[in-house]
């Protein structure tokens, strides 16, 4: 996914409050939901843009779709700024 996406998905802080909830594991739609006091068709739409971006993955189950965060994307970007910063986090302790 391009870097660009990625960027759009992570502007907007409900859609950054959602990465958040889930770096502590995998959430149902539902329980991603009662979090926000937002429309449950909101959320949807913020949750796919986080997956059109790659950020999360989803996975079915019966009736339930789980959440859950996709660190390999996060650790793209940060290696990105890192590089955009001017050296590794090695380089600024010296």
């Amino acid at each position: 996914m391009s870097m660009q996406h990625t960027l759009r998905a992570l502007s907007d802080p409900i859609r950054r409050e959602i990465l958040n909830m889930l770096k502590k594991g995998r959430m149902s739609a539902g329980e991603i939901t009662d979090q926000f006091p937002v429309t449950a068709a909101s959320i949807s739409r913020h949750l796919s843009v986080l997956k059109e971006a790659d950020l999360i993955r989803d996975t079915r189950e019966g009736k339930f779709i789980f959440y859950e965060l996709n660190a390999s994307v996060l650790e793209e970007i940060m290696l990105w700024i890192t590089d955009l910063k001017g050296g590794t986090q090695d380089d600024q302790k010296e």
